[in-house]
C-alpha cells in the first residue's frame, strides 16, 4: 500500500521565547523542518509528502525550507487538530504518517517500524518506555509518587489506514493530545513500536543543543560512497536506440552483448563502483550466452538491491550521454522517470543530459555513444 506523510508545522511555537516559529530555526546549518522534510522524502517507502504551514509563513517556508516542487504545501487552521484535517483533506493514500514538523532527528528506523506495523494493524506509533521514578510535586516539593509500571512517552510519526483516522477526526471535539488519542476515542487499537530518545521533539533552547548533538554523532557514522561509471557502445544495424530505458527511434541501432543501453550501463557500473564490487562483467559474464540480448533493467536492479542488502540509500544518480545524434533532449525526461522507476527513488535525484564531443573522436565521428555516470550512495548519519 502507499505511503503519504503530513507533516504539522503550523504551530507558533511560543515556548522558545523567539517571534520566529522554531520549526524555522536553523539546526546544524539547515532548518528543522527543512531536515525533518528531507527524512521523508528520501524514505523509499514515502510516496507523498504533505506538509502543513502556518498561512503567514509562506515567505519563511520559501526562503528557510524550500522543497516546494518535492511536497505538496497546505495551510494549516487555528488548532493542530483542524490543521490535521487539513493535510489529510490532501492524502490520497492508503495509509498516512503524521509527524511533528519539530521532530528533525527521527530516523528511518522508527519510520520503518510504523510502516510495517500497519501491515497488520489500523494504527501504530512509536514510544519510549518511561524508566525513570515519578513524582507528583508542588512549589518544587514532592507531594507523591506514580507507578511507572505500563507508561510510554509518545513519538512521531504516528501512523494510520486514512479512511480510519479521517473518520476519527470527524468525530473528534477537538480535546485529544495527539493522534493516538483521536484515534482511540474513536475505537481504533493502536499498536505500539519502538521509538527513540533521540528522537527529540524541538520545544526549548536546551532540546536544540541535544538535538545538534544528535545529528553531529549520526553525520560521523555516515557513509558516504562516490562511485563512477564509463560505458560505450558502437552503431550498428538498427531503426532505434535503447538509452536509460527508453526506447529512442533512429536510423541506427547500438551493438552489445545486451540491449546495448549505454546509459544504464554507465549507471549500474557507478553503483557497483560505490559498493567496490566489480562492474557489470564480473555480476553477468558475456560469456554466459543467457544474457545474451538481455534487457538492461535487470543489470540495473540487481545493482540496486546489492546496494540496498549492504545497508546503503542510493541518494542521487548523474548520467550524460555522449553523442551528436540522436538528440536526447526531447527524451530526457522520459529517460529520468523510467531510470527512477526502477531504482525506486524519487525522479529529482536522477539526472539525464547530454553533450557532444564537438565533433572529436568516435562520438564525434557519428560511430556509437558513450555514457559517464555518478551514484552516490549513503550509509547511517542523520
Amino acid at each position: 500500500m502507499t505511503v503519504t506523510a503530513v507533516i504539522v508545522a503550523a504551530g507558533r511555537g511560543t515556548r522558545m521565547g523567539s517571534e520566529t516559529p522554531k520549526q524555522y530555526h536553523m539546526l546544524n546549518g539547515a532548518s528543522v523542518l527543512a531536515r525533518t522534510i528531507e527524512r521523508f522524502v528520501n524514505h523509499s517507502s514515502v510516496s507523498d509528502v504533505v506538509v502543513v504551514i502556518h498561512r503567514d509563513d509562506d515567505a519563511l517556508f520559501d526562503e528557510r525550507v524550500g522543497l516546494r516542487s518535492r511536497v505538496n504545501v497546505v495551510y494549516g487552521g487555528d488548532t493542530r487538530g483542524q490543521s490535521v484535517k487539513n493535510g489529510l483533506d490532501a492524502v490520497t493514500t492508503d495509509l498516512v504518517l503524521i509527524h511533528d514538523g519539530a521532530r528533525a532527528s527521527v530516523s528511518e528506523g522508527i519510520i520503518d517500524g510504523v510502516i510495517d506495523a500497519l501491515a497488520d494493524h489500523v494504527a501504530a506509533a512509536p514510544a519510549v518506555p518511561v524508566t525513570d521514578a515519578l513524582w507528583r510535586g508542588d512549589d518544587n516539593h514532592v507531594t507523591g509518587t506514580a507507578d511507572r509500571d505500563g507508561l510510554y512517552r509518545a513519538q512521531t510519526p504516528q501512523g494510520f489506514h486514512t479512511n480510519a483516522i479521517r473518520a476519527a477526526y470527524a468525530q473528534d471535539t477537538g480535546s485529544a493530545a495527539d493522534d493516538v488519542a483521536v484515534a482511540r476515542a474513536a475505537g481504533i487499537d493502536v499498536r505500539i513500536t519502538a521509538g527513540d530518545d533521540d528522537n527529540i521533539k524541538l520545544t526549548t533552547q536546551p532540546d536544540f543543543a541535544r538535538a545538534a548533538r544528535v545529528l553531529d554523532e549520526k553525520a560521523a557514522m555516515m557513509d558516504i560512497r562516490l562511485g563512477n561509471g564509463y560505458d560505450v557502445h558502437r552503431f550498428g544495424d538498427g531503426d532505434h536506440v535503447v538509452l536509460c530505458g527508453v526506447k529512442v527511434p533512429f536510423d541506427r541501432g547500438l551493438q552489445g552483448h545486451s540491449d546495448a543501453d549505454v546509459g544504464m550501463h554507465a549507471v549500474t557500473d557507478a553503483i557497483y563502483g560505490a559498493l567496490a564490487m566489480g562492474d557489470i562483467g564480473q555480476h553477468f559474464p558475456p560469456s554466459d550466452m543467457q544474457w545474451k540480448g538481455a534487457a538492461s533493467h535487470i543489470f540495473l536492479e540487481h545493482a540496486v538491491a546489492l546496494a540496498a542488502e549492504h545497508g546503503f540509500t542510493i541518494s542521487n544518480i548523474d548520467c550524460t550521454l555522449v553523442c551528436e545524434q540522436p538528440k536526447i533532449g526531447p527524451h530526457s525526461v522520459a529517460m529520468r522517470t523510467e531510470m527512477a522507476r526502477i531504482m525506486g527513488m524519487d525522479v529529482t535525484r536522477v539526472s539525464v543530459k547530454a553533450t557532444t564531443s564537438e565533433r572529436l573522436g568516435f562520438t564525434g565521428r557519428k560511430e556509437g555513444i558513450a555514457a559517464i555516470a555518478t551514484a552516490t550512495l549513503i550509509k547511517g548519519g542523520a
